[in-house]
């Protein structure tokens, strides 16, 4: 989905850019004429730079060093002059029971996908705030509409990067910045050949057991490249959502938990509204 021939081209700044979606959003940007800002630990500027000319800087960054971070976006800005698109996709996935995590464990799946994120958006800000124009695109996942076994950490740091989102998105507005949230469902990418685990308690062998045998019966995965059409689609919005949803396994997840927890808050009701009745302040307060 080219940009149309009268538009500007736009500038990306996108992290985990090397692979796998963030690969494909670079390529994305990148064949529809727009400027691209590619950050990743492993991007090489020599392998990409060539390739598409001064359309494109590879720039290696680490999200979790926040001053590097703030300088590498200040090399962007000077660069191109401006940032219209900011994606974070820089994420890391581990995966263990909740009570086989050590503190460094779970300490680490919030550094890259919570405060790598945090440090990007307070980067980007003033420049967006500036130039009053921009979109954030908060990379999250389907493990944020829900905590699942062995999952449990990762899907802890997408609530918390969606969570802050929600506040920056009514922040950001004053300055007509635009935030949205994607949440994708699988995709081939290398983020479970790359993800971490703990240390397994063989009290829970019985539920690893069961989980795979659920995953081998019903993982669904796409082309990267079909997220990254979707991402053209939300970023060409005049008025993108704040949440999109990509793959209809996710879709239809989505709305499954929705309808669940809205049955147990309706059968709960009673207990719910009991537990609130407006008094006068105590004296002294």
């Amino acid at each position: 989905m080219p940009t149309p021939s009268d538009a500007t081209p736009r500038t990306w700044f996108i992290t985990g850019a090397s692979r796998g979606l963030g690969r494909a959003f670079v390529d994305a940007a990148l064949d529809r004429g727009d400027r691209v800002v590619a950050a990743a630990r492993t991007v090489t500027p020599d392998d990409v730079d060539a390739r598409h000319g001064d359309r494109l800087l590879a720039l290696p960054l680490d999200v979790t060093d926040r001053a590097a971070v703030f300088a590498a976006v200040a090399t962007a800005v000077e660069r191109f002059g401006r940032l219209d698109v900011v994606v974070n996709n820089a994420g890391t996935l581990s995966m263990g029971m909740i009570e086989e995590y050590t503190e460094a464990e779970a300490r680490a799946q919030f550094e890259v996908n919570v405060f790598g994120a945090l440090w990007v958006s307070q980067a980007v800000l003033p420049h967006l705030r500036a130039q009053r124009s921009g979109h954030i695109v908060q990379v999250s996942s389907i493990a944020a509409l829900a905590g699942f076994p062995s999952t449990g950490m990762y899907s802890a740091s997408k609530f918390a990067l969606e969570g802050m989102s929600e506040a920056l998105a009514m922040e950001a507005a004053a300055f007509d910045i635009k935030v949205s949230i994607v949440q994708p469902g699988g995709y081939w990418t290398d983020l479970y050949t790359s993800m971490t685990t703990t240390t397994p308690v063989e009290a829970y062998a019985p539920l690893r057991a069961e989980l795979e045998r659920q995953w081998a019966a019903g993982s669904v995965d796409s082309e990267p490249r079909l997220a990254a059409e979707a991402l053209l689609q939300l970023v060409d919005s005049d008025d993108p959502p704040l949440r999109l949803l990509l793959g209809s396994m996710v879709y239809d997840l989505a709305f499954d938990i929705s309808r669940r927890r809205m049955d147990t808050w309706a059968g709960w009701e009673r207990v719910s509204r009991a537990a609130e009745q407006a008094v006068a302040a105590p004296a002294g307060t």
